[in-house]
């Protein structure tokens, strides 16, 4: 019912930045929160950053005060704004969202490769 396209992934050197966007689309009026989760070469899928529909946030300590997400609810998107990338941040990453009104659901997107070389 929510569909996702992820866009912004590539290669940077360590010490530069990049936004990852999100753009939700179908039946988005009941999206109540907004996630980035991240996942490394032989490593679990782990939490990134997640953002409530009242603009309350949380991190992963590996990210916090380096990330920022944020969403902008006219546009029906989520960003990740990634400063100071190091090498460890090098991971496919993935938006997901959560929601429900008279049913839970969850939605992902295709995932997009983040490379930060040393």
């Amino acid at each position: 019912q929510v569909q996702l396209v992820e866009s912004g992934g590539g290669l940077v050197q360590a010490g530069g930045s990049l936004r990852l966007s999100c753009a939700a689309s179908g039946n988005i009026f009941s999206i109540n929160v907004m996630n980035w989760y991240r996942q490394a070469p032989g490593k679990q899928r782990e939490l990134v950053a997640t953002i409530t529909s009242g603009g309350s946030t949380n991190y992963a300590d590996s990210v916090r005060g380096r990330f920022t997400i944020s969403r902008d609810n006219a546009k029906n998107t989520v960003y990740l704004q990634m400063n100071s990338l190091k090498p460890e941040d090098t991971a496919v990453y993935y938006c997901n969202v959560l929601g429900g009104t008279s049913r839970a659901f969850s939605s992902w997107g295709q995932g997009t490769q983040i490379t930060v070389s040393s």
